[in-house]
């Protein structure tokens, strides 16, 4: 197994297509992300479900379905991505509605500020790689312990 990691790949979704192509072009431009834009949350849970994603970012208010519902169904399939949501209005009621709700990695106001976002992708992203190890390690330990359990019934019915 090589040392070299694929890109992240992050959804972004937003109803306003001038947030969608600043946040695709700062990120293209400052990262090797691998960054896939959505104005429908609709079209984008259904990507999410049919493809790999590390991190999800999500406006607050659209029309067809709102962000912490759509987050909801991002967490209900696939609990171990990091959620952000996006928001312009400074609600802190909604962003401990959301937090709590659906496990929300960071709640980021509009306008963002680039230095901040980059931090935040970073430790999502990092958060989500160490739970992948953590998972990983808990299946090793899960079938090493399989594994005992198995040979101690042999050596007991060995000597039974």
């Amino acid at each position: 197994m090589s040392g070299e990691q694929s890109p992240s790949d992050i959804v972004i979704v937003d109803d306003e297509e001038m947030v969608l192509t600043s946040l695709s072009s700062f990120l293209n431009l400052e990262t090797d992300y691998n960054v896939h834009t959505f104005l429908s949350a609709k079209k984008a849970l259904d990507y999410i479900k049919k493809n790999n994603v590390d991190l999800v970012i999500s406006d607050y208010l659209m029309p067809e379905m709102d962000g912490i519902t759509f987050l909801a169904k991002v967490r209900d399939c696939k609990p171990e991505i990091p959620r952000i949501i996006l928001t312009g209005y400074a609600d802190k009621e909604n962003a401990i509605k959301a937090i709590n709700e659906v496990g929300l990695f960071q709640y980021i106001e509009k306008p963002w500020d680039n230095d901040d976002l980059l931090i935040i992708l970073r430790n999502g992203l990092e958060k989500q790689k160490l739970m992948k190890k953590l998972q990983e390690k808990i299946s090793e330990i899960n079938s090493a312990y399989s594994e005992l359990k198995s040979i101690q019934d042999e050596i007991v019915k060995t000597f039974i």
